[in-house]
């Protein structure tokens, strides 16, 4: 029997955990870079990777009860549970990453009491496991980013589901009867146009057992006031369809973020017929398509410069008097954009639970950067993906009002980010003492 353990050859005392055999039938992966990030705790979120047993040489176990199936937020307090040996241990964090079974894994020999800590860099070929006092969380912390990473990755920007129970329209009763072949043709044919063609940033899905029923979200552009957001909004097929448009309800919250986005959830579009537009503007039964009218939610609503959306102001767009106005009521809109996404983040919408928390999870830190930036005065938009200021817009400043308005939110967005995981955050919002003044 060949011992998975052998010593390194560049340190007595470093032990190096060879890779288990491959089981017969297993497939071949392409090494990945995993990405690492700081020290994070996130609740509700399980982990659902089989465990590696020792005494099966890698094989995986379906039920181990200190491990399988527990939330993240666990994992990082408790970090890999002590009750797994090392190789176990190490295997079902390989395991959680998806790592190629040819990578090595490099482990001290000292006792288990002590915490153990990964370099920031996995790769194929030998990485290091050294002894220091926050290394468990550590570990759980790249487990759990890895993890977040892979979900949002993996997860279809169409699916179906089997049920719609919190649908907005499910409220108004049953389908009312067996739709006919026609109709039933055009929804899936839009089902296909939504599975080939969505947008990165918009994902749709449908249901089963009511076809009549649809739900997507849509990512807020950046350069917006919606940026990094959720926006989500439940579709109905009306029996007319699709002779008629599909009903639109908007997930509010109560707030009115738009012109055309009523706090009651009305969508206002020309293309639903709830507003006047010209023949090309509107619904075109042999032509228009789900695909068009969410694509024209994220473009013709959630836009950079919303005030203009709004009847007949779009006349002063491009004058000083109307620049001026547009860019006070966008610096409004992001403070209700903030306040959607704490809402979204304390009631997400059926079968997007872990989406929700996962977006925000994996962009909580540029969502606070950005917040930090316009605080301090700078003017909204100006701040790009990764939390970098756009120089072009360096010359501009935001308004006291929102500068204000920002630093006063800003703790409740990052008191649902830590909830979220995201711990480290709420060092940012500690007061300036004076001894951190002076080191700084």
């Amino acid at each position: 029997m060949n011992q998975p353990w052998r010593i390194s050859a560049m340190d007595p005392d470093v032990v190096e955990i060879s890779p288990p055999p491959i089981a017969s039938g297993s497939r071949t992966r392409k090494p990945r870079q995993a990405v690492i990030s700081e020290v994070i705790d996130v609740e509700e979120y399980e982990f659902r990777n089989n465990v590696a047993d020792k005494k099966n040489k890698g094989k995986a176990i379906q039920d181990t009860s200190s491990f399988d199936h527990k939330p993240f937020s666990h994992l990082a307090s408790e970090a890999v549970p002590m009750e797994l040996d090392d190789y176990a241990m190490f295997q079902a964090i390989l395991n959680s990453h998806n790592i190629p079974t040819d990578v090595e894994v490099v482990m001290s020999t000292q006792p288990r009491s002590h915490n153990i800590a990964m370099v920031p860099s996995l790769h194929s070929g030998p990485f290091k496991v050294d002894n220091c006092a926050t290394s468990s969380r550590l570990i759980a912390a790249e487990v759990i980013s890895s993890a977040q990473a892979n979900f949002l990755r993996d997860f279809k920007r169409f699916d179906t589901v089997d049920d719609f129970s919190d649908h907005h329209f499910a409220s108004q009763g049953k389908a009312s009867k067996q739709h006919a072949k026609g109709w039933v043709k055009k929804v899936q044919s839009d089902w296909k146009i939504l599975e080939n063609d969505l947008p990165e940033t918009i994902f749709v899905r449908a249901c089963e057992s009511r076809m009549d029923f649809l739900r997507a979200v849509i990512i807020g552009a950046e350069g917006t006031p919606y940026s990094d957001g959720l926006f989500f909004f439940d579709i109905q097929f009306s029996d007319t369809y699709p002779s008629a448009p599909p009903k639109v309800h908007y997930h509010a919250g109560g707030l009115r973020i738009n012109p055309n986005l009523y706090n009651c959830g009305k969508v206002c579009l020309s293309l639903l017929g709830t507003w006047t537009g010209n023949t090309r503007e509107s619904w075109i039964p042999e032509e228009s398509t789900m695909l068009q009218l969410l694509v024209s939610i994220q473009a013709l609503i959630l836009n950079q410069k919303p005030y203009f959306n709004e009847p007949g102001y779009e006349q002063s767009k491009g004058t000083e008097s109307g620049e001026l106005v547009s860019e006070a009521y966008s610096e409004n809109i992001f403070i209700l954009s903030l306040k959607t996404m704490v809402y979204s983040m304390r009631k997400p919408p059926k079968h997007f639970e872990e989406f929700v928390r996962s977006h925000y999870f994996m962009r909580a830190h540029d969502i606070v950067k950005a917040c930090n930036a316009y605080k301090n005065g700078a003017p909204l938009g100006s701040m790009v993906k990764g939390g970098v200021q756009d120089v072009s817009e360096t010359s501009k400043r935001g308004s006291d009002k929102f500068m204000a308005e920002v630093a006063c939110f800003m703790k409740t967005v990052v008191d649902e980010f830590v909830k979220l995981g995201v711990k480290e955050l709420q060092e940012k919002l500690k007061p300036l003492t004076k001894r951190s003044i002076l080191s700084g």
